[in-house]
């Protein structure tokens, strides 16, 4: 995969513009500080925070990502494997509850990620002071 494209820094926590700071403080979703951002790249300097409230439309990036996981698992392991529907049920709810985090971090890595693109590979832009 490229190291300089939108679901590098999607995929493995990176800033959408440089790819090489870290988007969430935390490595691991599954930690107690999983919702913890940097406000900006730690080596870059990109706003990780937009304006208040940018975040917010990641939460229906979210519903995607459950809504196509549902999908996938349900013919998988319905359709695929013929599992009874009720025991995919009792098995999908306890998964989603586990997979919050994950989600969670993913939809906003997603978002920002929408508004911002990468910066192309051996070029170098120069900050502008303020």
């Amino acid at each position: 995969m490229a190291t300089n494209s939108r679901l590098n820094s999607i995929l493995f926590n990176k800033c959408p513009r440089c790819q090489q700071g870290d988007f969430f403080v935390s490595g691991s979703a599954f930690s107690r500080n999983f919702d913890k951002m940097h406000e900006h790249c730690p080596q870059c300097g990109e706003n990780f925070m937009p304006e208040p409230g940018f975040y917010w439309a990641s939460m229906f990036v979210s519903y995607a990502f459950y809504t196509i996981y549902t999908l996938l698992t349900f013919f998988i392991v319905v359709k695929g494997l013929d599992v009874d529907l009720d025991y995919y049920l009792i098995g999908l709810v306890p998964t989603l509850i586990l997979l919050t985090p994950y989600f969670f971090r993913l939809a906003r890595r997603t978002w920002l990620s929408i508004f911002i693109s990468p910066r192309p590979v051996n070029v170098h832009i120069p900050e502008t002071s303020v």
